[in-house]
């Protein structure tokens, strides 16, 4: 039987001294607490209660058994109350990973404005090293994950933060040289900078989107940082996050190509733990990440 119900029967016992108040503090039966307190005593390997027709009273190892099982019960009381606690607050150390790419770009501004508004909050923000099994963030100590792919665990909870639009883009000095494509089916005649795991292109939305396998692969990165630098140095065309370009846009040093053919945006989740209550410290986190990407989204809608 488990020690601490044994516990319990036996201190409220020693305090009421029988068996059939014990029980009734306990939602039990007489029976039952005779059993526990009988079972402890065998676990133990001494007596601890001594029984009679009309009273129960308590051996000498009863006694003392029954102050240290107190004090015990007490403990784990107050401990399991400070944890509810600190469930309830928005404190303590929030793990949160998430891929390079975006984590580079203003996600990390998110973060950094997140850890200075709440302070109590240790946050570690590490990014890449994330497994295709969307559950393992939890066995590397985080607590959230960031995801740009639609997900399907039920051993997980999801959050969607934001979507995040994509732009195909060339500087002026490669659509001066080279001209802008007029049809999707254009860009196999095109130089263009490709990222090493999207070797397919989608453009269009919905029904009307076609993927594009880039055969002529002028530059390729896992960043889309170098890819935006290489697209501004005029070697290619690049389908880069619309955020990263967004100050090139603007300037006119990136151009957007094939407007009537835009990149679908792509949704950022936040990827946790179950179990209820969430704590307090990550659905504080969620709330700002959503309200932070909301609030500076006017900027980048406005290319």
């Amino acid at each position: 039987m488990d020690r601490l119900l044994l516990m319990r029967s036996f201190v409220t016992v020693a305090q009421l001294g029988s068996f059939s108040r014990a029980a009734r503090t306990l939602n039990s039966s007489g029976s039952l607490v005779s059993r526990h307190v009988a079972e402890l005593e065998r676990q133990v390997g001494v007596r601890l209660v001594n029984r009679t027709a009309r009273s129960v009273s308590l051996t000498e190892p009863g006694v003392r058994y029954a102050e240290f099982a107190a004090r015990i019960l007490k403990e784990i009381e107050a401990e399991d109350a400070s944890i509810a606690q600190l469930n309830d607050r928005a404190e303590g150390s929030l793990g949160v990973v998430s891929p390079k790419w975006i984590g580079s770009l203003d996600l990390g501004d998110a973060i950094a404005a997140f850890s200075a508004e709440h302070p109590k909050i240790c946050v570690r923000f590490e990014l890449g090293g994330l497994s295709d099994r969307t559950y393992d963030f939890l066995d590397s100590g985080f607590d959230i994950a960031l995801h740009t792919r639609d997900l399907r665990d039920s051993g997980v909870r999801l959050r969607k933060i934001t979507s995040l639009p994509f732009v195909l883009c060339a500087s002026k000095e490669y659509v001066d040289r080279h001209g802008a494509p007029a049809h999707p089916n254009d860009l196999a005649s095109h130089d263009c900078l490709v990222h090493v795991n999207e070797p397919v292109w989608r453009l269009g939305h919905g029904a009307t989107s076609t993927l594009h396998k880039i055969r002529n692969v002028a530059y390729s990165s896992n960043s889309y940082l170098a890819l935006r630098k290489a697209a501004l140095l005029g070697r290619g065309i690049a389908l880069l996050p619309e955020r990263s370009a967004h100050d090139d846009l603007l300037s006119g040093t990136l151009q957007t190509l094939l407007p009537a053919h835009p990149a679908p945006e792509r949704p950022l989740y936040a990827v946790y733990g179950p179990g209820q209550p969430t704590p307090r410290k990550i659905t504080v986190f969620l709330e700002f990440l959503t309200r932070w990407f909301r609030e500076h989204a006017v900027a980048a809608a406005g290319v």
